[in-house]
């Protein structure tokens, strides 16, 4: 059997006998190649001057002929088809790369604050229940923040955002970052968001109030 090229070619259809099931193909070159209707791939018959790729071959005799005769126009759209996928695959995998260096980034941020906190006790500039008190805001706040990803999943109950932002503002604000890089909730609203940025300056100064008051509950006190 003849072995065919596997090299594509692009040309047009210069003639094409229905009733004797062939044609010829004009290449980009000006030769005319043969072809048989078992050759064309659509699920139609040929038409003189459609643009059609295909691959140059042999017959049992030796005698070029095209083969895989396909429609320029469906061979773009498939290639237009799998650009198309390749690129979303690659956005989400720029995606996804970024979240992930997002979510260190945030982690390595929270695990930070609390060793200061832990640093400043230990140093007796911060009083330990401060620290539990903030270890404590932080687990309740991620829970709250999970409950209303939960309730926005099922259609239940939703937890207003200023109870979160409440919670946020009295300590539990890494909780909250935690939560919306992790479980991915209350991440993309920029409302939302600007709004949890306020919450965290207004607690980062009321920790410093609480410090220069004494860093312990009477401080924390003073506050409220």
């Amino acid at each position: 059997m003849a072995k065919p090229m596997a090299h594509k070619q692009q040309g047009h259809i210069k003639k094409w006998q229905d009733d004797k099931g062939f044609g010829f193909i004009e290449t980009a070159a000006g030769e005319s190649v043969f072809f048989h209707v078992s050759a064309f791939k659509a699920q139609r018959r040929p038409e003189v001057g459609e643009q059609v790729v295909f691959t140059m071959g042999q017959d049992n005799q030796g005698r070029l002929q095209a083969k895989d005769v396909q429609e320029l126009s469906f061979v773009q759209q498939k290639m237009a088809q799998k650009n198309q996928k390749i690129r979303q695959r690659n956005h989400k995998r720029s995606a996804q790369a970024e979240f992930e260096a997002g979510q260190k980034k945030r982690l390595f941020l929270g695990i930070g604050f609390y060793g200061v906190l832990i640093l400043l006790a230990v140093m007796n500039k911060l009083s330990w229940l401060v620290v539990a008190w903030y270890a404590v805001l932080g687990v309740i706040t991620y829970s709250m923040y999970a409950k209303d990803k939960a309730a926005a999943q099922s259609g239940d109950w939703r937890t207003p955002e200023s109870t979160l932002h409440l919670l946020s503002t009295l300590g539990g604000w890494v909780g909250a970052l935690v939560a919306q890089t992790y479980l991915r909730h209350k991440s993309q609203k920029p409302e939302f968001r600007i709004a949890y940025y306020l919450t965290v300056i207004i607690n980062l100064a009321g920790l410093l109030f609480i410090m220069v008051n004494g860093g312990d509950l009477t401080g924390l006190k003073a506050l409220f």
